[in-house]
């Protein structure tokens, strides 16, 4: 009986779409809340937010575009939708709650993006998708969590934005490990190019080495 990975191959899908010319990086949710196994978190979650670090640092010091989510409801209710109605806990995740703040290892820099969302995609009733086309992005480089949720419809939407995503398979995290498996497979193998947080460093070093000569 033929694998998952076989019917792929065989039906033709996984073709890498590779670097544009202009890359951003984009961190989902990784928030004290996420980063907390009493609250969201668990799984692998709080490991992919520590690999992150690195991927910050680098894309900092490459001059990228940078964006952080964070999910952040009215502390009133009074703007609940079907997503809080499914997972009720997320109403707590105000904006001066402390569980809504990015964790410290990430916390934005000047002139980085930060949105706030109250729906998985971190593109969906915001102003991100423009915000990324003003500064000429192609291409989104996505950590964060979970993997089975917020970064699948992230993905989904950086794809139908017309920019090509590269989904960071160390730097994204989920409490259910099997969900961020299946997804990663999913994804790499449907809407993104998929490597690792080392591969994505090289190359866009590489790339602007090339540029400068």
């Amino acid at each position: 009986m033929p694998s998952e990975i076989d019917i792929y191959t065989r039906q033709k899908f996984g073709r890498r779409l590779g670097f544009g010319k202009q890359a951003a990086l984009l961190i989902v949710d990784f928030v004290n809340g996420f980063d907390d196994p009493e609250q969201f978190g668990g799984g692998n979650i709080s490991e992919a937010c520590d690999n992150t670090v690195v991927l910050l640092e680098a894309c900092r010091s490459l001059g990228l575009p940078i964006a952080h989510t964070r999910i952040v409801f009215n502390a009133d209710g009074s703007d609940d939708n079907v997503f809080s109605l499914k997972v009720p806990p997320l109403r707590d995740l105000s904006e001066d709650t402390p569980a809504s703040q990015i964790v410290d290892r990430l916390k934005p820099g000047r002139g980085e993006i930060v949105v706030r969302k109250r729906l998985p995609s971190a593109f969906f009733g915001t102003d991100l998708a423009p915000n990324f086309t003003l500064r000429g992005v192609d291409t989104v480089l996505i950590a964060g969590c979970v993997t089975s949720g917020c970064i699948h419809a992230s993905v989904l939407d950086v794809m139908c934005h017309g920019f090509c995503p590269i989904l960071i398979n160390d730097c994204v995290g989920d409490r259910d490990l099997a969900a961020h498996e299946v997804n990663l497979r999913v994804l790499g193998q449907i809407y993104a190019d998929v490597m690792t947080r080392d591969e994505a460093i090289t190359e866009l070093t590489s790339r602007q080495a090339q540029a400068a000569e």
